[in-house]
């Protein structure tokens, strides 16, 4: 195990380390790992032949431990240095009684416990007992108390590091976002009552000035008319004395 933890690390300073997979490297206990791994916070040793887990290392942040396929049937209190724990698999382990699982009390943030394929889970109201010596968890072998399966632990542990915060910036947003609306709402409204009264008021005067040209080109129209009559009547007077010259002079002539 040893020289499996030194190849994960990579050179890197351990409390640089926030995930770390140990599965299949042979132990029967812990070794390697140290409590300088403080920012650690996913760990899997699934398959590693782990009998105990006598010196296991404090780790502050860790949240997810998987210990699957191993041989461990008790020593559950020497993971009390992991007080963040929200994930915990023991499937495929050792443990045969309730009594074993009671330094798991300690764990005030474990939600989801898997200890599928262990003797324990042959007691009678196995699940039920298990609840209530944990009142906190919500999945028990990947099925809440009403044998619900469990949700994606991965979005809902990052639900839950969010907290309400996240909530309530997402709610001050949404109203943000729907006073912008409302905003845009208005400003659209009436610029669109706007654009109507400019296409009425244009509407209007392009009316207006076409009957100013129609009555601009019926004045003109009178006054043609007009100067033509005047015309005519000046062009009359002139006939009739003319005429009326000719006829007096023709019967000065017959007398």
């Amino acid at each position: 195990m040893e020289k499996r933890v030194a190849l994960e690390l990579r050179g890197r300073n351990p409390s640089q380390v926030k995930e770390l997979n140990l599965d299949n490297c042979r132990s029967t206990n812990v070794v390697g790992l140290t409590d300088e791994y403080t920012n650690l916070e996913i760990l899997s040793l699934n398959n590693v032949g782990l009998t105990s887990l006598k010196g296991f290392p404090t780790l502050p942040k860790l949240r997810k431990l998987e210990l699957s396929d191993n041989r461990i049937s008790n020593g559950l209190n020497f993971l009390n240095g992991c007080k963040k724990l929200t994930h915990l698999n023991f499937s495929g382990n050792k443990i045969k009684d309730l009594e074993t699982l009671k330094p798991l009390e300690e764990f005030k943030n474990l939600k989801n416990l898997d200890l599928f394929n262990n003797d324990v889970t042959m007691i009678e109201d196995y699940r039920n007992k298990v609840f209530a010596l944990h009142p906190a968890l919500k999945y028990l072998d990947g099925l809440d108390k009403e044998d619900r399966e469990a949700e994606d632990s991965d979005a809902e542990e990052e639900d839950e590091m969010n907290g309400n915060n996240e909530s309530e910036e997402d709610g001050s947003e949404v109203e943000e976002e729907e006073d912008d609306d409302e905003d845009d709402g208005e400003v659209s409204l009436s610029a669109v009552y706007n654009e109507n009264l400019e296409e009425e008021s244009s509407e209007g005067s392009l009316y207006s000035g076409s009957e100013e040209e129609e009555d601009d080109d019926d004045e003109e129209i009178d006054a043609e008319h007009k100067s033509k009559l005047d015309e005519e009547d000046a062009d009359g007077e002139p006939e009739e004395s003319t005429r009326g010259k000719k006829r007096k002079h023709d019967d000065d002539e017959e007398n």
